[in-house]
């Protein structure tokens, strides 16, 4: 399902019209986007966590040439899924 057919089918489900759909899924990437560039954790009940995690600094050797190479530290998202939804998904 790509983003647009996603959209129409929430709008449907929820009685609004797309337009109206659109821009409420919009503010709520934008809001979890600062949140997650503040280092917040998000947790949404029978979904799971989003969260920003530090991934350290490390030396990675080039199987071909034997170079060893420093990649330097950044930060990730991770996400936890929530037991519930594992349950239903399984």
């Amino acid at each position: 399902m790509n983003n647009k057919e996603f959209i129409a089918e929430l709008a449907r489900r929820t009685g609004s019209n797309v337009r109206e759909t659109q821009q409420r899924m919009n503010a709520l990437v934008q809001e979890m986007t600062e949140l997650l560039c503040d280092e917040d954790t998000i947790m949404i009940s029978n979904f799971g966590t989003f969260e920003t995690k530090k991934r350290l600094e490390r030396v990675l050797v080039s199987p071909t040439t034997g170079q060893r190479m420093l990649v330097p530290p950044k930060m990730v998202l991770g996400f936890k899924q929530s037991n519930t939804l594992k349950g239903k998904l399984q």
